[in-house]
């Protein structure tokens, strides 16, 4: 070759911002953490193109399986913003396993997305520690995922996450919402806090109101701000699952974006309308905080947050003793919060002044 023509480019993946060998070192990094989440049915290894599991061996023998997926919004954003990696994987296997268990099913496993401009040491495995963590606390197998390195597609520091959860019910256990009936009562699960909906606003009030998200809370001294906005979403599955067994929950609601007023209709056959009385319990202070800081109408917080409640159960009232009891001492914070009535489908959530910080009485109600 010619001394006045150099030599071309050798182009590598490595320049062009995609490390190979940092993708293999993660997975190594996360073997453990994966094998820690083996349940009856999957031996949890990864590294291969698929994920195995199997059925019989986890005691099922004519299952219908139940599949879903979601993230976790833009709690993210204020993951990354604060640096809080290690807590979002359990919001993340959180929003799956709650949808499925309103649907009767026992989660099995599950599969997470991880997606970034670059790899960062020890953020990909902060966040999927904390997804192992949710598995083990759902009793769900991890058993693959996908960890993708784009550069270009995020900003740098930024990640994205998605979740996909496959759970099963036998044949005919299924909650489907047909054995929900006017007289039956509505008992509430208490949340943790914001758990993984309306990130988009409490983020807008802290920019707007110059939060300090480093400083003990205004609404409790002893609380950082960031701690209780970062409380991870509850996972109800293991203190679920034997009254579901059992057939004494007739419906089941998961709280999210929504909230109150769009979620528990989702699961109301026709001719049955949801009456939640918010004077049933106290708003937790964060919800609160919220509510006061940005001056938010009672109908809007009942549309966009839990207002303090994860999950409604609608039982028969000859069960609701034995029901509040068990869940109880199964850790749950439970809530008589209203009942079915007839009419049409949908939901009416009523408060007073103490309970929603309101200026009177006032009334909300969503149609399905």
């Amino acid at each position: 070759m010619s001394a006045n023509n150099p030599p071309p480019s050798r182009y590598t993946y490595a320049e062009a911002g995609v490390s190979i060998e940092a993708g293999n070192a993660l997975v190594r990094a996360i073997g453990p953490l994966v094998k820690a989440t083996r349940r009856p049915g999957a031996d949890a290894e990864i590294g291969g193109f698929g994920g195995f599991f199997d059925p019989k061996a986890a005691g099922y023998t004519d299952p219908l399986l139940v599949a879903a997926n979601d993230g976790v919004g833009t709690k993210l954003k204020l993951a990354i913003d604060s640096g809080r990696h290690d807590t979002v994987g359990i919001d993340l296997v959180a929003m799956c396993v709650n949808d499925l268990i309103v649907q009767g099913a026992e989660p099995l496993f599950f599969l997470d997305y991880f997606a970034t401009g670059k790899l960062e040491s020890g953020v990909a495995e902060r966040v999927i520690a904390g997804i192992a963590d949710g598995c083990k606390e759902a009793g769900c197998a991890l058993i693959g995922g996908e960890t993708a390195e784009m550069p270009g597609m995020y900003a740098a520091g930024d990640y994205d996450l998605a979740g996909f959860c496959v759970g099963a019910v036998e044949r005919g256990e299924q909650l489907t919402g047909d054995k929900v009936a006017p007289g039956q009562a509505l008992l509430g699960l208490a949340s943790s806090g914001v758990h993984s909906n309306g990130y988009s606003l409490v983020r807008r009030l802290a920019a707007d109101k110059g939060w300090r998200l480093d400083r003990p809370a205004l609404f409790d001294p002893e609380v950082i701000l960031i701690d209780a906005l970062m409380a991870p979403t509850r996972i109800y599955v293991k203190s679920l699952l034997p009254a579901i067994r059992a057939g004494r929950i007739a419906a089941l609601a998961h709280i999210t974006g929504g909230g109150l007023l769009e979620n528990i209709p989702r699961v109301l056959p026709e001719g049955a309308h949801a009456v939640v009385d918010a004077d049933a319990w106290a708003q937790p202070r964060l919800m609160a905080f919220l509510q006061a800081q940005g001056n938010i109408e009672p109908a809007e917080m009942a549309r966009t947050f839990n207002c303090g409640i994860g999950m409604v159960l609608a039982v028969d009232e000859d069960d609701v003793d034995t029901l509040m009891s068990d869940l109880s001492a199964a850790g749950e914070t439970v809530l008589r919060i209203g009942r079915i009535e007839e009419g049409t489908r949908g939901c009416t959530v009523r408060g007073s002044v103490e309970a929603w910080s309101a200026r009177e009485p006032w009334e909300a109600t969503h149609l399905a």
